[in-house]
């Protein structure tokens, strides 16, 4: 098994902390997504934030995926594929 050399694991914690700001980031703008839709008298507004929201939740799915996989990563004894 190969050595993890400590500037690598420093590029990894960044990465790792970059997903969890870009999760945090896209919660935000799903809520206010949601908020538009339910709070809006316009009906287009409410349309295109149900446009919005869809959209979020794709990215959202796509960060948290790569989120797990590094959770995964970070274990002990974790495979190096």
């Amino acid at each position: 098994m190969g050595t993890v050399l400590p500037d690598q694991t420093a590029d990894a914690d960044d990465a790792f902390l970059a997903l969890h700001a870009e999760r945090e980031r896209l919660e935000r703008a799903l809520s206010l997504a949601q908020a538009r839709q339910r709070f809006s008298g316009d009906t287009e507004e409410a349309e295109r934030a149900r446009d919005e929201e869809a959209a979020l939740l794709a990215n959202l799915d796509r960060v948290m995926t790569m989120i797990r996989a590094a959770e995964y990563k970070r274990g002990p004894g974790a495979r190096r594929w």
